[in-house]
């Protein structure tokens, strides 16, 4: 089963079966459970889902890779769909190097958490303003991916 992004940033991921769901103690097999669940942005999971839905996008990409000018890109674009989310397409087209700028964020991704909470620091510092809490910059990196995907597609 695929994971499906939402126009709302939410996630809806398959669930595995727990390990033990075969054991019976009293001879009674367990219902089964959920095949898939729904997770929104800032909840556990979730950078690590969008990073896993991005490479399904892309199945025959590389690893990911943040170069100076991709970063750069990135971060103009976190700030302008922070600052607009309306226009999430105007800030992608407004880039030179869209493709860089979506590594770079790929990059960001796959780091995790951590690595998202870093980035907004990052694009506070460079841009002005005050860092985002990391589910906001991981939900608007969806955005901008999704929007660079539909644009450029491959």
């Amino acid at each position: 089963m695929d994971i499906t992004r939402h126009d709302d940033g939410s996630l809806t991921i398959p669930v595995i079966p727990g390990r033990h769901a075969d054991d019976v103690d009293d001879g009674v097999a367990p219902a089964p459970g959920p095949t898939e669940m729904t997770i929104r942005p800032g909840e556990g999971g979730y950078v690590e889902a969008l990073a896993q839905w991005d490479a399904q996008q892309h199945p025959d990409q590389t690893e990911a890779v943040s170069t100076a000018s991709g970063r750069e890109q990135a971060m103009q674009v976190v700030h302008a769909v922070a600052e607009d989310r309306e226009h999430v397409a105007d800030a992608v087209a407004a880039l030179d190097d869209a493709e860089a700028g979506g590594e770079a964020l790929r990059h960001v991704l796959v780091g995790g958490t951590p690595s998202v909470q870093a980035f907004a620091g990052e694009v506070a510092d460079a841009e002005g303003g005050d860092p985002l809490p990391p589910h906001t910059a991981t939900r608007i990196i969806g955005e901008v991916l999704a929007e660079i995907d539909s644009t450029n597609p491959t």
